[in-house]
């Protein structure tokens, strides 16, 4: 793991790229920030979290950095130890966390809950959505630091999703009052959904999908292939991290339209 700050003092924020290590995007933007030096009003933490997957070019080492926080300062992985350095060194921070994905081109937020804190930062930020996981959180980083919200930037190794990265960091800062002439204003009518349950793949060799992430899916709609054979909706929801390739065992998570922020 790498860290730089901003500022001077003990750091009370914190933006981490990399805890994934086919994502670099986040990567980017925070060499970015620390190249650019801006003069901030709170000191920050930048974080480079999962080097050695970073090196290598794969997603972990040993298991998913996001699915074993808090992690074990002396557990038998090297994501397991890495997880308890990052809880121990800003857990009380709040942190902004990027990532990619293989599933929406555009941003969106991902929290625990609808704190305060959510409801004030995420519609500074230039995201289309807001994501609560609700229960869907064992393992990832707001075990250990609560205060955290999660920005999907876009594709994986995407140019887009570098320059949403830097952006958004920017954008961060500037909502939790470190960089206040990059802070913009809050959006209205900002969309929030709600992890109901993870949607399982049939054991396939070739999968598709039709459904287009947060858009509606309707009770009796095809929305999957596997295979050529068509998984149909036994309920209406809305597609949240859906794609054919991006988990392993699921095609991602099916959500609740709860309301809007502010």
């Amino acid at each position: 793991m790498r860290v730089e700050q901003l500022g001077t003092g003990e750091p009370e924020l914190a933006i981490i790229g990399g805890i994934h290590g086919d994502e670099p995007c986040g990567v980017q933007a925070v060499d970015e920030l620390a190249a650019e030096a801006p003069p901030v009003e709170r000191p920050v933490a930048l974080v480079v979290a999962n080097e050695r997957a970073l090196e290598a070019g794969t997603r972990y080492v040993d298991e998913d950095l996001n699915r074993v926080f808090p992690g074990d300062p002396d557990g038998e992985t090297h994501e397991s130890r890495l997880a308890a350095e990052i809880a121990s060194r800003f857990g009380d921070l709040t942190t902004l966390s990027l990532h990619s994905t293989q599933s929406y081109r555009g941003m969106f937020a991902i929290v625990e809950n609808l704190t305060d804190y959510a409801r004030n930062v995420c519609p500074r930020l230039s995201v289309d959505a807001v994501v609560d996981a609700g229960e869907h959180t064992e393992g990832r980083l707001f075990e250990a630091i609560p205060q955290t919200i999660e920005v999907e930037c876009g594709y994986q190794q995407s140019d887009q999703a570098a320059a949403n990265a830097a952006l958004v960091a920017h954008e961060f800062l500037g909502a939790v009052g470190a960089l206040p002439d990059a802070e913009r204003p809050a959006k209205d009518g900002l969309p929030v959904f709600e992890l109901r349950e993870q949607v399982p793949k049939d054991v396939a060799t070739e999968y598709e999908v039709y459904a287009s992430n947060f858009e509606p899916v309707a009770a009796g709609t095809p929305f999957a292939a596997a295979d050529g054979v068509d998984i149909v909706a036994e309920q209406d929801f809305y597609p949240v991290l859906m794609s054919p390739e991006g988990y392993e065992h699921v095609f991602g998570y099916a959500a609740d339209h709860v309301g809007t922020l502010p």
